[in-house]
């Protein structure tokens, strides 16, 4: 089984819902080979190299007040618990451009370590506050999950995979993906949202369990 999982590094969503799916393939166990893998998505591909304020960004973006942004957060941040996952709502103040993640997450996936690096751009930003459009950041974080981080630096600063990040984009966005997490089972079964791990787990048994599956 193929799983194509759409998503941005910058969203706390798909945080949660790659959490919620790690659980429901933990549940299934063995007798499922799923083969995953992270596709890209930039909820603001037209940010700048400064990034902006959480709380400015999301106001002028969605209309929230401070009050509703502070609110979404907690929600956000307790639900992350649940999974198992940390969000530091206080060290998260930005919001920043992730078109280089999405090309040191595309060669990671040649290497083989694309989703170790995922969850460890997802902890970088999320927990640990820091800026994932940051090279020096990046290729540590490369470093940290078995990458070489001088071929990281290469991959950075010549722009290799540009052209595949924005080929897989396009492809997505013209199949009508326009929020994440989009999970996409054997190109044909949509689960869309930072869904629990139940209705993964039960989504993916129905699918496992179709004929022709």
């Amino acid at each position: 089984m193929k799983i194509d999982f759409v998503s941005d590094v910058s969203c706390p969503w798909c945080a949660i819902g790659l959490k919620s799916l790690e659980t429901a393939l933990e549940r299934i166990g063995p007798g499922l080979q799923a083969e995953l893998h992270f596709q890209p998505f930039e909820l603001n591909p037209t940010m700048g190299p400064d990034g902006q304020d959480v709380a400015e960004h999301l106001g002028e973006k969605y209309g929230l007040s401070p009050e509703q942004v502070a609110q979404n957060g907690e929600a956000i941040r307790a639900r992350g618990a649940t999974v198992g996952f940390t969000f530091s709502m206080g060290a998260r103040r930005r919001i920043y451009n992730t078109f280089d993640a999405h090309r040191l997450l595309h060669w990671a996936e040649l290497e083989g370590r694309q989703h170790e690096l995922k969850l460890a751009l997802f902890k970088a930003y999320f927990t640990d506050g820091e800026d994932p459009s940051d090279h020096t950041l990046l290729v540590r974080v490369a470093g940290e999950v078995g990458l070489d981080e001088t071929r990281a630096r290469e991959v950075l600063a010549s722009g290799a995979y540009a052209d595949d990040v924005r080929q897989q984009e396009q492809f997505y966005q013209q199949q009508g993906i326009h929020a994440v997490p989009a999970v996409i089972i054997d190109g044909r079964h949509l689960i869309q949202g930072g869904q629990p791990a139940e209705v993964f787990e039960q989504a993916l048994r129905q699918i496992a369990a179709a004929p022709g599956a």
